[in-house]
């Protein structure tokens, strides 16, 4: 299956993004450490509350980016977007108080809606039988910008915590020459609907996926995954911190190792593995897998054990391209925005939850002496969710492809 231009361009788009994304996760603790004069026990408990702040940013904003990406077309609400990231990362590198990482944080979740109109650009221009494996080159965009992202950002990091920011920023803003030069529409205007502020809310993406059958019950099942799978970004580096005594440096190298085993597995598992066994049951085989990774690094004591569980990210990595693929199945031509933006509101609702849930058991559980320290707490009600999603998942008729 070749892969259209514009679906080529969301693709290196995604890549910018997380490389961006990646370049900031290995410094984010020390930062906040420096910036609030504060411990790592007090930093993962602010981290508490960035993370619920960004969430509810994203949870608002996906919904609306949808749905003006269907009104005006995919092109301008994501260069809009994206441009908003540039001036965020900026922002971040200026910050010198909490309320301005804060702020930062909460602009970075508002943008981060994007997704829903680069997902649904990649649905405009993909068959539904394709997606799939669409979705999982998404993943693996992903992966790659991951690989390159948290090692610079690593290194870049031993010098300075604001330096990454710096260097997301320039990325961001080079995203958006290019985005405005190469990246046609993908939407066509007869494909078009009025905005409609009943439909661009939480409430309204609710009440468009209870419209298609199946519909919300696939939707909860992507945000109990959700839930589950932001242990790695709201807690690795804390964690990696609390538990192992990592630096930036060696932070950063244990989330390219990750983007290694992300991108190996979109471009070369997630695809023939659909193919094989169908959306439902990859899903099912991701969970199953990933839920034996969180157990692991619940307990593990040693750098080389961290490094040897990621093996499981390589299967967990097929879940959310296979439930975004069932999502899109249940849209119309002119509703992939919109589902889109169902899909985005669904994690978005799973980030408000996770904050509470993983940082902050993640916080109680590296509290100084005499609390009991147990760092790996959070894989555990990680696990717990995987499994809840698992056992909704399996309750779900298999789809027939049209």
């Amino acid at each position: 299956m070749a892969v259209k231009p514009s679906a080529k361009f969301v693709l290196v788009t995604i890549f910018i993004d997380s490389m961006g994304f990646g370049l900031a996760m290995p410094v984010l603790p020390r930062l906040l450490m420096r910036v609030g004069r504060i411990d790592l026990n007090a930093a993962i408990s602010v981290a508490t509350w960035i993370g619920l702040m960004m969430a509810l940013a994203t949870f608002f904003a996906a919904p609306v980016l949808g749905n003006l990406s269907d009104r005006f077309g995919r092109r301008p609400v994501l260069l809009m977007a994206l441009a908003g990231l540039a001036a965020d990362y900026l922002l971040l590198a200026l910050a010198n108080t909490l309320p301005l990482v804060f702020l930062g944080r909460a602009i970075s979740g508002f943008f981060g809606g994007s997704y829903a109109p680069a997902q649904a650009a990649i649905a405009d221009v993909t068959a539904p039988e394709d997606r799939a494996r669409t979705f999982g080159l998404v993943g693996a965009a992903f992966g790659v910008g991951f690989i390159v992202g948290p090692a610079l950002g690593g290194l870049l990091g031993e010098t300075s915590e604001r330096a990454p920011f710096y260097a997301a920023s320039a990325l961001a803003a080079l995203n958006v020459l290019y985005g405005l030069t190469v990246f046609p529409e993908t939407l066509t205007k007869e494909r078009r609907r009025a905005f409609d502020w009943r439909r661009a809310n939480p409430l309204g993406a609710l009440a468009a996926a209870r419209a298609a059958p199946g519909m919300v019950a696939v939707a909860l099942v992507l945000t109990l995954w959700q839930i589950a799978s932001l242990v790695y970004p709201l807690t690795w580096s804390f964690y990696a911190i609390a538990k192992l005594g990592w630096s930036n440096a060696m932070i950063g190298l244990s989330l390219t190792a990750v983007g290694l085993v992300m991108v190996a597995s979109q471009a070369f598992i997630t695809g023939p593995v659909v193919k094989r066994l169908g959306e439902r049951d990859a899903a099912t085989l991701g969970l199953l897998v990933a839920t034996g990774g969180f157990v692991a690094y619940a307990f593990i004591t040693e750098s080389w054990m961290a490094f040897a569980a990621m093996a499981a990210i390589a299967l967990q990595a097929l879940v959310q391209p296979s439930l975004m693929a069932m999502l899109s199945r249940r849209a119309t031509p002119e509703t992939q925005g919109e589902v889109q933006g169902i899909a985005s509101m669904a994690m978005g609702l799973g980030s408000l939850v996770a904050p509470l849930l993983l940082t902050a058991t993640l916080a109680h559980f590296t509290r100084p002496p005499p609390a009991y320290r147990f760092p790996g707490a959070a894989f555990l009600v990680s696990a717990g969710f995987a499994l809840a999603a698992l056992a909704l998942l399996r309750r779900l008729p298999r789809i027939t492809p049209p």
